[in-house]
C-alpha cells in the first residue's frame, strides 16, 4: 500500500513524502474501512477546514467530505484536531459520501493556544506537515522585531525552518537598514529577504524554497501582503486583497480561512489569515531551546539562579539587546501560566490576595 501511494504522481505534487506514505500505509493496515467494490481507500490532503466539514485535494480536484464523529471526538480528548495540510484517509459509502475515517499522525504542527481570562487554556491547530513558514512582515507600520521574535519562536518550536520575508519593498527607502535589524535578531540558519510582492520578483527570490512536494505556509498579521504573494506565486488571483488603513497599515482581514494551494512548480503553498493574538504552544524550556543565545550566555552569569534582571555579574543582560531579553521574559511568563494546572492557578490566585492584602496593611500603617 505504501508503495503504492508513492507511485501516484498526483499525490507528489500536493506533497506527499515517504514519511506520511509509510504512516498511512500502516493505519491502512490497521483500520477496517467500509469497502465498496473495486474502490480502494483514499489518501487525501485537506486543503480547507470548514464549519460542516472539509475540503481534500487528490492531486486533481478537490472534494468535500466529512470526519467521523468518533475521529473527531478522539481528536478533540487529546487537544488535537484535523487542519489544513493534514493527511486522511477517507471512503465513499454506498451513497456515494466521502466519510474521512482516520488522520495520518502529522510529522510537525504549528498550534497556538487561546486563554479566556480565566482557568481554560484551549489549544488550537494552525497547519500541519509544513516544511518552510514564511514569516511575512511588511515595511511599513506592520514592522516589528517584538512580534517577529514571537513567530520566531512559534515555527522554530514546531520544528519548521522560518523564512522572513519582508514585502512592500517598493514603498520602503531603508529597506537595507531594516533587513539588517532582522538579520541580527535571526538565530544561525536562518534566512530573510526583502521584496516586491507584486510581479516577478517572489517567484525569483523564493525559488529555493519552491520544491516539489515541498509545503510552505505563509504566516504574518492582517495586512502584511500574504494573500498578494500567493496570487503572485499562483500566477493568477486567487485571493482576495484590499487596501489597508492610512493611518496605520492594519489589514482588513480579506482572507478568512486557511487554505492549500499547489503551485505550479510542484510545492504547496497555504495561506492563512492574519492573527490578532499568538501565544505559544509550549512550555518553558521548550522556549529554552529556541532562545539558544540566552542559555549559551546564561552558562556564564556570576549566579547559577540568576533571573536576568538586576543581579551583578549578570552575562545575559550585556550580551543580549533589551528588547529581545524583556521579550523572552515575557513569553516564558506565558508559557509557565498556560502550563499551570487548576490547583497550582488557585495557589497562585491565593498567593496574590495574601501579596495585595499584605500591601494594602503596610500603605496603611504608612498613612497612619
Amino acid at each position: 500500500m505504501e508503495l503504492s501511494f508513492l507511485a501516484q504522481p498526483r499525490l507528489a505534487a500536493i506533497g506527499l513524502v515517504p514519511a506520511i506514505a509509510h504512516q498511512a500505509a500502516a493505519l491502512v493496515n490497521s483500520l477496517n474501512l467500509p469497502e465498496v467494490p473495486g474502490v480502494a481507500p483514499l489518501l487525501l490532503r485537506v486543503c480547507e477546514v470548514q464549519r460542516e466539514g472539509l475540503q481534500l485535494h487528490d492531486g486533481v480536484q478537490t472534494q468535500r467530505a466529512r470526519a467521523l464523529p468518533a475521529l473527531l471526538q478522539r481528536l478533540q480528548a487529546e487537544a488535537d484536531a484535523i487542519a489544513v495540510g493534514d493527511w486522511v484517509l477517507a471512503s465513499h459509502n454506498a451513497l456515494g459520501e466521502c466519510w474521512v475515517h482516520a488522520r495520518v499522525p502529522p510529522l510537525n504542527q504549528l498550534a497556538r493556544r487561546l486563554h479566556d481570562g480565566r482557568d481554560k487554556v484551549e489549544r488550537v491547530v494552525i497547519v500541519s506537515n509544513v516544511d518552510t513558514a514564511l514569516l511575512v512582515m511588511g515595511l511599513d507600520h506592520d514592522f516589528n522585531l517584538r512580534r517577529l521574535d514571537r513567530y520566531l519562536a512559534l515555527v522554530r518550536m514546531a520544528g519548521v525552518q522560518p523564512l522572513v520575508v519582508l514585502s512592500k519593498a517598493d514603498l520602503c527607502t531603508d529597506t537595507a537598514q531594516r533587513l539588517q535589524q532582522v538579520r541580527a535578531l535571526l538565530p544561525a540558519g536562518c534566512q530573510a529577504l526583502a521584496l516586491n510582492a507584486l510581479g516577478d520578483e517572489p517567484l525569483q527570490q523564493l525559488a529555493p524554497w519552491l520544491l516539489p512536494a515541498s509545503t510552505l505556509v505563509l504566516l504574518g498579521s492582517s495586512g502584511a501582503g500574504k494573500s498578494t504573494l500567493t496570487n503572485a506565486l499562483l500566477g493568477h488571483a486567487a485571493q482576495s486583497t484590499g487596501p489597508n488603513r492610512a493611518g496605520d497599515s492594519r489589514g482588513r482581514h480579506t482572507t478568512t480561512t486557511r487554505t492549500l494551494h499547489p503551485l505550479p512548480g510542484g510545492a504547496c503553498l497555504i495561506d492563512t489569515p492574519g492573527l490578532r493574538t499568538l501565544r505559544l504552544d509550549g512550555d518553558a524550556e521548550a522556549l529554552d531551546a529556541v532562545f539558544d543565545d540566552v542559555q549559551r550566555l546564561a552558562s556564564a552569569c556570576r549566579f547559577r539562579d540568576c533571573r536576568h534582571q538586576a543581579e551583578p555579574g549578570c552575562a545575559v543582560r550585556e550580551g543580549v539587546p533589551g528588547e529581545r531579553l524583556r521579550n523572552y521574559q515575557k513569553l516564558q511568563r506565558e508559557a509557565r501560566r498556560d502550563t499551570l494546572t487548576a490547583l497550582e492557578r488557585k495557589a497562585q490566585l491565593s498567593e496574590w490576595k495574601v501579596r495585595s492584602k499584605a500591601a494594602k496593611a503596610r500603605d496603611h500603617t504608612k498613612r497612619g
